[in-house]
């Protein structure tokens, strides 16, 4: 009976003994460092606890290739005061941004979200959240190459896709022209739209200077010699909040895309009547400064929130990934007080 024993607390043992074992002439520091970067499987499941006690793998224990696995990351890892990773693997990076960043690099300008995930990936950054704090990336993630998706606005906050390989971009971006790459935002709009639920389906131009769309008529889209675009949004409300002695109403609605174009919930939703709290382009309010007399609501940015994110893993067709983030402060706090019946414009 002892030896039976002896032979089961045998077949125990930690993960590190076994990939020694497997492979004699490894220097056990850098089998370590293999395990650490979740380049070994047991049983089909990457473990990067070394010393993590496991039954004897047999077969199934595989040394993975150099590239990056998927990085757990929680409900996010704040590498920075304004972008939170909530996903990356050797395909793309999930990442919610915060208000008042562009998403990527524009001239006269140095920091973007993406250059920010670039510099974690490269090990110039660590994770600032206190579980994960001084956090580095295995090394295995820093061939990594940070690559545009698709953007959002440097008012809008929200979660949005960054590739890391090229054919994972083009894959993604594929997506994006299929309209399978489910996107929904939140915005808080002054007014109320005539129905609980609906569609905006628009053809937008862009201005010469690419600042500011413009709603056009199916006529003049036919007509334009320059590029003229579709624009699709579902629309559906959440809440109604009034404001302060009866003075106008704030709808706070769900918007799915279902094509992305420029500033599209933007302009839609004020060419609808229902321009979003804040937006200094598209709501004639801001743009009049609120001059003639024009009440105005003290907003800094568009109340334009990003806040579904649903694809297809570009490298594992047939598997949808749903990523989701919550408002950020200055939307609760807006909302805190709509719900409160006291602000005024």
């Amino acid at each position: 009976m002892h030896e039976a024993g002896e032979i089961i607390e045998n077949r125990v043992r930690p993960l590190l003994d076994w990939l020694l074992q497997k492979y004699p002439d490894t220097p056990k520091k850098r089998a370590k460092q293999w395990i650490l970067a979740g380049r070994v499987s047991a049983n089909g499941i990457v473990i990067r606890q070394p010393h993590q006690a496991v039954s004897d793998p047999g077969n199934t224990l595989n040394l993975l290739d150099r590239h990056a696995t998927a990085l757990a990351c929680g409900s996010g890892w704040q590498i920075h005061p304004r972008v939170a990773l909530l996903y990356l693997d050797a395909s793309f990076a999930i990442i919610n941004k915060g208000p008042g960043l562009i998403s990527v690099p524009a001239p006269n300008s140095g920091l973007s979200a993406l250059s920010i995930l670039a510099d974690f990936l490269a090990g110039r950054l660590k994770a600032q959240d206190r579980g994960v704090a001084g956090k580095s990336l295995p090394p295995a993630y820093r061939r990594l190459q940070p690559q545009p998706v698709h953007r959002l606005d440097q008012y809008t906050s929200g979660v949005f896709c960054v590739a890391t390989n090229p054919t994972a971009r083009g894959r993604l971006i594929e997506q994006l022209k299929a309209h399978t790459m489910k996107r929904e935002y939140v915005a808080f709009v002054e007014g109320r739209p005539q129905t609980r639920q609906g569609t905006w389906r628009q053809w937008l131009q862009l201005s010469e200077d690419e600042l500011r769309q413009h709603v056009i008529s199916e006529t003049e889209a036919k007509a334009a010699k320059s590029e003229v675009q579709e624009a699709i949004t579902h629309y559906e409300v959440i809440a109604e909040y009034p404001l302060a002695s009866g003075q106008g109403i704030v709808t706070k609605l769900r918007l799915r895309l279902e094509t992305g174009r420029k500033h599209q919930i933007r302009v839609q939703a004020a060419h609808a009547g229902l321009p979003l709290i804040g937006d200094r382009s598209y709501h004639p309010k801001y743009r009049s400064r609120g001059l003639g007399g024009l009440p105005l609501i003290d907003f800094p940015r568009q109340a334009l929130h990003a806040e579904v994110l649903t694809l297809e893993h570009p490298e594992k067709p047939g598997s949808r990934m749903t990523w989701t983030a919550e408002l950020p402060k200055d939307l609760r706090q807006l909302e805190a007080i709509l719900r409160s019946g006291r602000l005024k414009p």
